[in-house]
Parts: C-alpha cells; structure tokens; sequence
C-alpha cells in the first residue's frame, strides 16, 4: 500500500457539484495529493494538497494549455506521448480538444482517476495503459435510464465496465444496476454520499395551519413532478390546506399548463433555481419535503432535509429504500401513484408533533450514522488504497 496516493477526481467541470466539491476536500485532509482536470468555471480557492490543472473555455488559454503539456511531454516523454496520440487516433478522439484534457492527465499522471460521470468513461479507459487506476463512480441517471434510452452507450457501457478497477456506487440498488454491463460484483463498492456534521440545531416550528411542502430538483419527467402535482389535485378537493412550492420548475411549459388545467395556481409556486444556502433555508422552513421521483441514485437533497429535521416523503425508486423507511426516519409510497401521494400526505398531517419530533430525531440519527461525509471520505479512500494493497 502507499503511503502517500495521487488521486484525480475527475467529473470534467472545475468546481463540481456539491458533493463531489466535498470529497475532494475531505480527500485533500488526509494527507494525499489530489489532482483536478478539466474547464475551470470559476476561480475556487482549494487546500494545499489539491493541484488544478485545467483550462478555461477560450480559444487562447485552450491553446497555451495544449502547448504547454504537448512541448512537456514531447521533451519529457515522447515515447508515452506517441503511444497516447496512438490511442487517441485509433479512437477518433485526435480533436485538440482531446488532447488539451489528455496530455495534463499523462504529464502528471496521478496513481488513480476517478471518473465521476459514467457517460464519460470511453474518454478515459486510455489510463490503464501508463498505469494508472481506473476508477468510475455509478449515479443515478446514467445507470438507471440513460443506457436503456441509448443503445450505443448501453454498448459502450458493456464493453469498457470489464476493464474499471474499482466502481464506486452511490447505493446498493445502482450497483445491481451496473451489472448488467459487465461491471463485476467484486469490484463494486457502495459508498454513500456524506453530509458535514456538526450543523446548527435545526427548531421546526409547531405544525401550521397551512403544511408547508417543498421539491427541489430540475424540471425533468424523471423527478415525477405531474404525478406530485396530481396529488395536490386530490389535496385541494379534500380540503387539505396546503402550499407547494418546486425549486427549480420555472419556465416548464408542461408544469405550467398542469398548474393552470388543474386550477393550483394559489396553492403551487414554481420558482427558480436558487443558491445552496437559500434552498437550505426553505428546506428548513418547509414541514415535508417531497421526492416524487421515478428514477434516483440516492437523492442528496432527502439527506439534506433528513439532517435539516425536514419530515420526507419520497418514492420508492432506486436507492431510497436504502435511506427511508416508511413510518420511522420518513416515509414511503410507489412510485408513479399520485392518489398514493396524497393519501400518505393526509396521513403525515393527521400525525401527532411528539411522534413527528420522533420521527425526525431517527432521521438525523440515519443521516449521522449512515449519511457522515467522514465516513465517505475513509471509505473512498480505502477503495483507492485497496488497488494499491500488493505494493510497497
């Protein structure tokens, strides 16, 4: 094992997501170097062990950063130049675009990449060959839907998941999923998304006269929005005092027409995307978030409300029943079923505050002991460490 790894992390965009931002930096405290390729967006100030090696997206510095690492490498190490530009040809990726985000990664050459997007492997499974480890992480719609809508990458998918040296899935159920294409079982590991501990104590209020529910998510079919509009159908004529509010639905032509043939335009807000801190803070005001989803990994955003001691219901999709449980830490319905929606939310309203309080003590107990972004970033580590475990 070595004591000291390189790891690229790699999801192609400089900063990434919320979560990977957050592996990055929880790797970056345990003593190894971490490598970062790819288009910075914008200037993000990182610890000492983590390197950036990207470009911006112009013309000009996409041409310095080519000439850079090509005179490097041409000095340097011709001969792994040669072979990658081989590699990149046989492959139809001879583009310089190709090279501006190859010839860092072969200059630098890091002991592991870890590829974050499964769309994007074919670009990278050229790392084996200089040796370097492979790693893919698995998420959400680009196992669980986007290889049955594509053929050609379902194809991709089978032919270049036999060659990853480790995977790491973001739940148990999407690692079932990746078998499918050849990933081998023994080489999965299933690592869940981490949150900070240690957060403000969250004090909900007393329950309102008007249950306050919040979704958080893109407007895509995937996140299940028409069915969840449905139910509030079903709310409105049972009486059921209620207002909904979707962050992130504005500018849906589908979910504006729903709100106007189902007259729930009083009752359901569609608003923009909104900042990290502000959708906290909604999270924290809401009485029940809802994940009306037909397709997730594990979604961030239920861990989130689960820590913020937001009550949740979601879908019984992909990996949630992993996090929930019906009746203990939230609660649970089938996906695609509206009229089930809104009876589970009659339900949650009908339940007493010292049993809802309960409920979401046992949610921020799942989200300590399950959810801790300690525990994922030793348990990424160790699958890192673990490809290096027959070396001095």
């Amino acid at each position: 094992m070595k004591d000291q790894l390189k790891i690229a992390v790699y999801s192609g965009d400089i900063p990434s997501t919320t979560f990977i931002e957050r592996l990055i930096q929880g790797l970056s405290h345990t003593g190894n170097r971490i490598y970062l390729f790819g288009f910075i967006k914008k200037k993000t100030r990182y610890p000492a062990l983590v390197s950036v090696f990207g470009y911006k997206n112009t013309r000009v510095h996409k041409a310095l950063h080519y000439i850079k690492y090509s005179f490097l490498l041409f000095c340097f190490k011709n001969k792994e130049k040669q072979k990658l530009d081989g590699i990149l040809k046989a492959q139809s990726k001879n583009l310089l675009l190709d090279k501006v985000k190859s010839y860092p990664v072969l200059w630098h050459k890091p002991d592991v990449f870890h590829v974050q997007w499964a769309k994007g492997l074919a670009d990278w499974v050229w790392v084996q060959e200089f040796g370097i480890k492979l790693v893919l992480s698995l998420r959400g719609a680009h196992i669980n839907y986007s290889p049955i809508a594509d053929q050609a990458l379902a194809s991709s998918y089978r032919e270049h998941f036999p060659k990853v040296d480790a995977f790491h899935a973001v739940s148990k159920a999407i690692g079932v999923e990746a078998e499918k294409y050849g990933a081998a079982t023994e080489k999965i590991h299933v690592v869940y998304s981490g949150l900070p501990q240690g957060k403000a104590h969250v004090e909900k209020q007393k329950t309102k006269t008007v249950l306050q529910m919040i979704s958080v998510g893109r407007a895509h079919w995937k996140k299940g929005y028409t069915y969840a509009l449905d139910a509030c159908k079903i709310l409105k004529a049972q009486g059921v005092k209620f207002h909904y509010t979707i962050v992130g639905g504005t500018n849906d032509i589908e979910f504006a027409y729903q709100l106007h043939d189902l007259h729930l335009e009083k009752e359901v807000s569609l608003i923009d995307n909104l900042p990290y801190a502000k959708v906290q803070a909604l999270m924290q005001q809401a009485d029940l978030l809802v994940l009306p989803s037909v397709e997730e990994g594990i979604a961030n955003v239920v861990l989130e409300a689960m820590q913020n001691k937001t009550l949740v219901l979601s879908t019984n999709c992909g990996g949630m029943d992993e996090v929930i449980a019906d009746g203990v830490n939230g609660f649970m319905v089938p996906i695609r079923n509206a009229k089930a929606i809104a009876t589970k939310i009659v339900e949650i309203v009908a339940i007493p505050e010292v049993e809802k309080e309960a409920i979401r003590k046992k949610a921020v107990r799942t989200i300590n002991t399950q959810h801790s972004e300690e525990q994922m970033v030793n348990q990424m580590l160790a699958v890192y460490q673990s490809l290096y475990h027959d070396k001095a």
